[in-house]
């Protein structure tokens, strides 16, 4: 007779949340949640930062890293944020907005769209465990820096596009987002290499080791992963905040974005943060100035719940 099988444990998603550990001025921490199983592959998590509890259900933004694609984790916004107090996540929880900053694949383990299907499996676990998190399904926005801003920006923009959906951890909710938030966001990603002064065929270059070949020789997918070619009338509120002098995704990125935005009657707005280099590098006060936008932004967007405004 055959060795019957092994019963399977359920779907690292599914299991129990951990307890929750106090965070700074009376927000909530849970640590490494599994959002998505993959077989074959680690679990993907979050580190969710909850604000004070209310008794009403709490806006969120799902956060993606930085690092090109290729690098970074769910445990920080970018350098100039190392010694901030508190940090980003902590002062935006204590604002009222919870944070679930997510690790996604890098383009080492798997190229586009891994990336963005990983993320839109956040926001579905988000939506489908909003109940015991105590979160608002209805306010879920997408905010991101560099490589993480341009997923956030395609979250946005690709919420009905079922080639891009994925099936990746839980299945059912919506991957929609009300808002998005991108902070020196690569939008345009077949232009890169152009903006930068680099050669386009170059395949060493982090969009074609996203893509797994360089965007010439690739040109649907390159258009296919880049925000830009998404921009509809349908989407959410977009605010971008980019360097003016960023070096290594050129502020064009964005204004492009911004213009595509605008004349498809979507809500934009673009702030362009002088003396400010890629990952806010050289401008301390730019750091502080994102911040601050993103904030004040976040909590106009996700305020009340869609269904107040639809009455």
């Amino acid at each position: 007779m055959p060795t019957p099988a092994l019963p399977l444990p359920p779907p690292a998603h599914e299991l129990p949340l951990p307890p929750a550990l106090p965070g700074r001025g009376g927000t909530r921490l849970l640590l490494g949640v599994p959002y998505a199983a993959i077989p074959g592959v680690r679990p993907l998590e979050l580190d969710l930062h909850l604000p004070p509890p209310t008794g009403e259900p709490l806006p969120a933004v799902v956060f993606l890293h930085g690092g090109g694609w290729r690098l970074g984790s769910r445990h920080g916004a970018g350098p100039m944020y190392r010694d901030a107090s508190p940090p980003p996540f902590a002062r935006i929880a204590q604002a009222g907005i919870a944070v679930a900053s997510v690790d996604y694949r890098l383009s080492a383990e798997a190229t586009f769209p891994a990336q963005l299907h990983d993320a839109k499996a956040a926001v579905r676990w988000l939506r489908a465990r909003s109940a015991e998190l105590g979160i608002d399904p209805d306010r879920i926005a997408a905010w991101g820096e560099s490589a993480g801003g341009h997923v956030a920006e395609l979250l946005g923009l690709t919420a009905d596009d079922a080639a891009l959906e994925g099936d990746v951890g839980p299945a059912g909710p919506t991957s929609g987002v009300r808002a998005v938030v991108a902070w020196y966001a690569p939008s345009d990603v077949a232009a890169v290499a152009t903006d930068t002064g680099a050669d386009p065929a170059d395949p060493t270059t982090r969009e074609a080791q996203l893509l797994g070949a360089s965007a010439v020789a690739v040109p649907e997918l390159a258009a296919q992963a880049s925000p830009i070619a998404h921009v509809s009338p349908g989407a959410p509120p977009f605010l971008l905040l980019h360097g003016r002098d960023d070096r290594f995704i050129p502020c064009a990125q964005s204004e492009r974005l911004a213009a595509a935005l605008e004349a498809a009657g979507a809500d934009v707005e673009l702030h362009l943060l002088d003396g400010a280099d890629h990952m806010w590098l050289g401008a301390p006060d730019a750091a502080d100035l994102a911040l601050d936008l993103t904030t004040g932004w976040l909590l106009e967007q996700l305020a009340g719940t869609t269904e107040e405004e639809d009455r």
